[in-house]
C-alpha cells in the first residue's frame, strides 16, 4: 500500500518527498510502512491531506497502477532492488563505482564537468 499512495502523491507533485520520507521513516526510524496509520502520517508530513491519503488507501484506487509496474518489470527481468537499468544494459544489486560508471559510459554517456 505503500506503493499505492506513493503512485497518488507522485500525482500530486509529491511524489519525490513521500519517497524520500518513506524510505527515512522505514530504513532510519524503523517504523512499519505497512500501517495505515504510519502512511497516512507521511503523507501529512510532505503537506498531503490526511482524509484524501486514507481515502486512496481505502478505496485502493492506485492499485493497478503499481501492479502494472510489477508487470513491467517482470517482463524487463528485474527481481531485486536495486536494478539500474540503461535500454538493454542492466546491473543487479548494489555494484561498485567502476560498474556504475562502465555502464554509463557504455551508453555514450559523458561525465559532466561542474
Amino acid at each position: 500500500m505503500a506503493q499505492e499512495l506513493g503512485h497518488w502523491a507522485a500525482s500530486r507533485d509529491k511524489g519525490e518527498a513521500f519517497h524520500r520520507e518513506v524510505f527515512r521513516a522505514y530504513f532510519a526510524e524503523g517504523k512499519n510502512i505497512a500501517q495505515v496509520p504510519v502512511l497516512v502520517d507521511l503523507a501529512a508530513s510532505v503537506g498531503l491531506p490526511r482524509e484524501e491519503a486514507e481515502a486512496v488507501l481505502t478505496t485502493r484506487d492506485f492499485r493497478a497502477s503499481v501492479d502494472a509496474d510489477w508487470a513491467a518489470a517482470r517482463t524487463k527481468g528485474i527481481t531485486a532492488v536495486p536494478t539500474f537499468l540503461m535500454h538493454e544494459d542492466m546491473l543487479v544489486g548494489a555494484q561498485p563505482y567502476g560498474e556504475l560508471k562502465r555502464l554509463v559510459e557504455a551508453q555514450g554517456i559523458k561525465k559532466r564537468s561542474i
